[in-house]
């Protein structure tokens, strides 16, 4: 397969980068990041001027019907540009919308840009098992109320939305009996609680004492619309960890020339040279791997979406792994310290590995799949 953007998609990603570079820099971004919201009213409108937020929307809710594949430049220019607004969370949560149908207002308003969305699916027990769900959803559709608490609920205190997943019935485990729900942020029944996570981005714990909802698709049925999402989810960040570490890699390689140790670069060392090899083998391997994830997830055949996207997903965070940990180690000291960017790339990776299930979920994910065992 072809493994670069096409001509459309590299304006967008370039118009992105421009912007990044000109009014979204390290010290703009630290400024942001202390601020009480953790986010800029002034950078969201200009991702929506630029058209981002239209992008994955279809066409007849005044979107753009972009796919994976070509949001692929946009993440990877996030994560280069370690933006923290509330991108990514608005997006899943659009996808959500997509995928269960009669959500059209919804979705105009996501395109427009006045509508911020978060994905509430999380809890406490459920590790990387998003059927893992103790959170109760009650009532018949026209008066249904979701009880429970969803942990780590990303740009939760900035979003006016949630989707949010709830047992109708069966067990806490079971995939059968999940439904999705919508609940309005100024709605009664909730208590947000907000803060800042490792990475800088803001997050939320959010208790629903009978919070009143309105159902997402068929209730009790929305395992597989859970599923698909978080699987297109995963193919964006597989997309945003690989602008993160492309980024993390050139200002590695920038100090190995600069920094000088014995009156030489210490780039000029074949051992550290070596190092740097490896890391720019794991990241054109993550790379591949993250578009073939973008290009697949689009797939009707579920099977071929689950395989292609935890292989992208175990194979990127391990990529992540090595390449932040080397950067940090060929920094020295300084690698840890908030000063420098390498350190804060190093804990976006770390929190993308965490995010939507890390190396060994995805890796025993994608050996359970039909036709990895033939004995």
């Amino acid at each position: 397969m072809d493994f670069e953007l096409k001509e459309e998609q590299r304006q967008v990603a370039d118009a992105l980068r421009r912007w990044i570079e000109r009014d979204y820099t390290f010290e703009d971004r630290k400024r942001i990041v202390h601020s009480p919201s953790g986010t800029s009213p002034e950078a969201w409108k200009t991702l929506v001027e630029l058209g981002m937020t239209a992008l994955p929307v279809p066409e007849a809710q005044g979107g753009f019907g972009g796919t994976a594949a070509d949001l692929f430049g946009v993440m990877q220019e996030l994560g280069r540009g370690l933006v923290v607004e509330p991108y990514f969370a608005t997006v899943l949560g659009a996808r959500f919308l997509t995928l269960a149908g009669g959500q059209e207002a919804l979705l105009e308003r996501v395109a427009a840009g006045e509508l911020k969305l978060a994905c509430a699916l999380g809890e406490a027990q459920s590790r990387h098992d998003l059927a893992d769900i103790a959170a109760k959803a009650t009532g018949p559709a026209d008066a249904a109320a979701v009880s429970g608490v969803k942990t780590v609920v990303e740009h939760g205190g900035q979003a006016d939305v949630f989707i949010v997943s709830a047992r109708s019935h069966g067990g806490q485990r079971e995939r059968d009996g999940i439904s999705l729900l919508l609940v309005e942020a100024d709605t009664s029944g909730l208590a947000i609680r907000d803060g800042r996570t490792i990475d800088g981005r803001r997050a939320a714990a959010i208790t629903f004492d009978h919070a009143p909802a309105t159902p997402l698709g068929m209730p009790g049925a929305g395992w597989p619309i859970l599923e698909a999402a978080a699987d297109y989810g995963t193919a964006l960040l597989c997309a945003e960890a690989v602008g993160a570490m492309d980024a993390l890699f050139a200002v590695t390689l920038d100090y190995l020339k600069t920094r000088k140790q014995f009156g030489v670069p210490i780039g000029n060392f074949q051992a550290l040279q070596h190092r740097m090899a490896d890391m720019f083998i794991h990241l054109e391997q993550a790379r591949s791997m993250a578009m073939l994830a973008a290009a697949k997830v689009d797939s009707p055949d579920d099977g071929e979406r689950r395989r292609v996207v935890s292989a992208a997903k175990a194979r990127v965070g391990e990529a992540a792994r090595f390449v932040g940990q080397q950067a940090v180690q060929l920094h020295g000291g300084m690698g840890v310290t908030d000063e420098l960017p390498a350190s804060h790339w190093f804990k976006r990776l770390t929190a993308i590995g965490l995010t939507l299930g890390d190396v060994d979920h995805h890796v025993r994910r994608f050996t359970e799949q039909p036709g990895f065992r033939t004995a």
